[in-house]
C-alpha cells in the first residue's frame, strides 16, 4: 500500500475587545519548506506567470511574507493589515483553462495577488466573486504532485473568509464567525464536524489526535476560551498557546503513518499594532517585524534569510536584520 505524506496546517483568528484581532497559524511539511521573510513594496508590476494572457497588475500595497521554497507567498500582511494564508486541501480542484477562459493566475501568486491589491476582506472578496482570473496549479518543487491549497484571509477589523475550488469552482466563505481553517475535509464540512464538538462542550472533551477535523475542533474552542480583556502580552502569548497545541511536533513519526508533516514554523500576526511575529520549531527566540517602520514607497525589496529549517537564530524586533535582495522569482509556466 503506497502512503502519501500527510500536510497539516491550522489557522485561527483572535477577535478580542478594544479592536484587538490577532491572526496565527502553523505551516506543517515534512520536509524543509526552505522559507524566508521578504519585505515587497509597493508599485511592483507583476504577472500572473501562467501564460502571456496571464493577469497583469501593479501593486497597490506592500507586504511582509513568508515564503515556500522562495517561489511563493504561503503567508503574509500587507501595510493595510489585510493577512493572507495558504494551507493545504487535497480536495483542492482549480478550473480546467482550455474551458473556463479567464485570464490565468499561478497559484504561487494567489496569496500575493490578494496582499498586493486589497486592504480589507470584504474588499476582497467583491472582487474575488467577480472571477476576473482562474488559478492555475502546478507541482510542488522535488515532487510530482500538484499543489492543491485553499486560501483564507483576515483583516484589522476581525472579517474573514475562506476561498477554496471545490470541483472547478469558487466557494467563498464569508463571515467573522469563521475563525479557523484546517485541511481536509472542504470547510463545510469542517463547520459540520465542529458543531458536533460544540454541543459535547470543549470543557467535556476535546480530540486530541493531529487529523485536521480535531485541530479544527481544539482551536475553535481554545481561541474563544481565552481571555478577551487581557494585556498585549498576555493577549500575544494566550493565541501563541493556541497555535502552538494544534501544532505537530517536530520529527514525528509513526509506524503506520511516516509521513505526518511536523510543524517548521509558526506565525502571529497583530493587526492592531502591525506586527508580524515569527517562530520556528527548532529555534527558542520569537522574533518580529513591525511594519510600521517599515518604508513600502522604497522600491526595495528586503529578505531575512532564516536559513535551513529556518535555523537562523533571531530575537525580538528583526527589522535591521533585513538585507536589500533582488526579488524572487514566482513560480510559473510563463
Amino acid at each position: 500500500m503506497k502512503i502519501g505524506i500527510q500536510i497539516m496546517c491550522t489557522r485561527v483568528l483572535y477577535l478580542g475587545e478594544n479592536q484587538n484581532v490577532i491572526t496565527a497559524r502553523s505551516m506543517d511539511w515534512k520536509t524543509d519548506i526552505h522559507t524566508n521573510l521578504w519585505i515587497l513594496p509597493r508599485n511592483i508590476k507583476r504577472s500572473g506567470m501562467a501564460d502571456p494572457q496571464a493577469i497583469q497588475w501593479t501593486s497597490k500595497y506592500g507586504s511582509v511574507i513568508a515564503t515556500g521554497y522562495d517561489i511563493s507567498t504561503t503567508d503574509g500582511v500587507n501595510e493595510k493589515g489585510l493577512v493572507a494564508n495558504l494551507l493545504w486541501l487535497i480536495e483542492s480542484e482549480y478550473p480546467n483553462p482550455d474551458i473556463v477562459k479567464k485570464s490565468p493566475l499561478s497559484i504561487s501568486l494567489w496569496a500575493q495577488y490578494v496582499l498586493d491589491n486589497y486592504a480589507t476582506v470584504d474588499e476582497a472578496v467583491t472582487a474575488l466573486e467577480q472571477e476576473h482570473f482562474t488559478v492555475i496549479t502546478d507541482t510542488i518543487p522535488g515532487e510530482e504532485r500538484l499543489a492543491t491549497v485553499h486560501l483564507s484571509i483576515s483583516d484589522a477589523s476581525g472579517d474573514s473568509a475562506i476561498i477554496e475550488y471545490i470541483n472547478g469552482k469558487q466557494v467563498i466563505h464569508h463571515s467573522r464567525k469563521y475563525q479557523v481553517m484546517t485541511n481536509s475535509p472542504t470547510f463545510d464540512q469542517q463547520l459540520a464536524l465542529n458543531a458536533y464538538w460544540q454541543q459535547i462542550g470543549g470543557t467535556v472533551m476535546l480530540p486530541g489526535t493531529n487529523r485536521a477535523s480535531d485541530r479544527f475542533a481544539r482551536a475553535s474552542f481554545y481561541i474563544n476560551a481565552i481571555p478577551q480583556n487581557a494585556n498585549h502580552r498576555d493577549t500575544l502569548s494566550s493565541v501563541f498557546s493556541v497555535i502552538r497545541n494544534a501544532s505537530v511536533p517536530f520529527g514525528l513519526t509513526t509506524e503506520n503513518e511516516p509521513n505526518i508533516s511536523s510543524t517548521r514554523w509558526r506565525t502571529v500576526i497583530d493587526h492592531k499594532n502591525s506586527l508580524y511575529f515569527f517562530e520556528s520549531a527548532i529555534s527558542p527566540n520569537i522574533f518580529w517585524v513591525d511594519l510600521k517602520e517599515i518604508n513600502f514607497a522604497s522600491g526595495e525589496t528586503q529578505k531575512l534569510d532564516l536559513g535551513p529549517n529556518q535555523e537562523n537564530i533571531y530575537s525580538g524586533k528583526a527589522n535591521a536584520e533585513f538585507k536589500i535582495a533582488e526579488p524572487f522569482r514566482f513560480l510559473g509556466t510563463y
